[in-house]
């Protein structure tokens, strides 16, 4: 009886310290967020681009944030002094290793992308091996199920003692408001995990952005404010495609665009989400780096005759009105940074359910 009060007061003492996590392939702190929500203390960050570099620090002033190459054989010893932490002591290793070799966009049109980046899930393996974290938890895309490196990964995890669970959700079922397929996986020392379900009730685009000033460079915000200029027959074309839903190929063909033209005479199969517009009352696509660029896919705006804008790019990802991205080189770059972010209530449910497993085991331990 006496052992197990002991148990008790020692799991509640863990309870009140926040577990230590590193974020890896951090971009603009997107999964720091949902690790921060969750009660984890992010204590260092990586990222080898400088300008999500520089939008994470805008973001978390207090986390020690390394701009370097993972791949470098020393990016553990530095992930640790600056976490303060040794090998072994740290609880969460998180990280969402660059997806676009995995893409369906690229391997639906390509087949199987060589991609030098594909290989960064196999250098996040050996950061688990070298810090020696008690939680593991990666993101990516659901092409890389099927491909040998995820074969090759979880063998690595295994052969760590780690035990793991991995499965594709959709961040709309976590309130994330938009369409966002993603490849979870999680792992943990002293047993097995099991992926937190969703349930969330599903968030629109009017839910979302229908509240936000108009964009035409009043609103105070520069991630809104940044205007777009387009040729007069490409306004023409954005103009008549029908509000809330409408394509352009709502359009006849004499209000086509020539690129579209060739592209439908030549059989090339253009998608009805190009030159598309959003619904109110329906979920945003899967934003993407190209999410500014209505070229890209379903994002023009439900009712203005443009296309979303960075914030409300950052609002459909899930991210609060606060949240910035340096526009030091310009509104694409910030979009593309936009794009690559993990939804923080996704990363959240998941952080918290391991969150939990840390806690009561700390209790157990001791």
């Amino acid at each position: 009886m006496a052992r197990r009060i002991v148990q008790l007061k020692n799991a509640a003492r863990a309870g009140r310290r926040w577990p230590t996590a590193i974020d890896v392939f951090c971009g603009a702190g997107g999964l720091s967020l949902g690790l921060r929500r969750a009660r984890f203390r992010v204590a260092a960050a990586i990222d080898i681009l400088p300008l999500a570099v520089e939008s994470y620090r805008m973001n978390f002033r207090r986390v020690p944030v390394i701009q370097g190459d993972v791949r470098e054989p020393d990016t553990a010893s530095r992930l640790l002094r600056a976490a303060g932490l040794r090998e072994g002591e740290l609880d969460l290793l998180a990280g969402c290793p660059p997806c676009q070799g995995f893409s369906e966009i690229r391997t639906k049109r390509r087949g199987p992308v060589e991609d030098a980046r594909n290989r960064l899930v196999l250098d996040f393996l050996r950061l688990v091996r070298e810090i020696r974290p008690r939680l593991v938890l990666m993101e990516n895309v659901p092409g890389l199920a099927g491909d040998d490196l995820f074969r090759e990964f979880t063998a690595g995890i295994a052969a760590c003692g780690m035990l793991y669970d991995s499965g594709v959700l959709d961040g709309a079922d976590f309130g994330t408001p938009q369409q966002r397929r993603r490849l979870v996986f999680v792992a943990a020392r002293h047993e097995r995990p099991s992926l937190a379900g969703g349930g969330s009730e599903r968030r629109t685009v009017r839910d979302t952005i229908a509240g936000l000033a108009d964009s035409a460079g009043r609103s105070g915000d520069p991630l809104h404010d940044h205007g777009e200029q387009r040729a007069e027959h490409v306004r023409a074309v954005i103009t008549a495609i029908p509000k809330d839903g409408g394509s352009r190929a709502d359009l006849p063909d004499d209000e086509q665009l020539e690129c579209h033209r060739r592209a439908a005479l030549y059989g090339y199969g253009w998608g009805r989400n190009i030159y598309a517009r959003m619904a109110w009352d329906g979920l945003a696509p899967t934003i993407t780096g190209g999410c500014i660029n209505p070229s890209k896919g379903r994002f023009l705006h439900p009712e203005e005759d443009r296309a979303i804008t960075v914030r409300e790019a950052l609002l459909l990802q899930g991210f609060p009105a606060s949240h910035r991205v340096s526009l030091r080189r310009g509104k694409y770059a910030a979009a593309e940074i936009v794009g690559n972010m993990v939804p923080p209530a996704f990363v959240e449910v998941q952080a918290r359910m391991l969150r939990r497993m840390r806690t009561a085991a700390a209790g157990v331990a001791a």
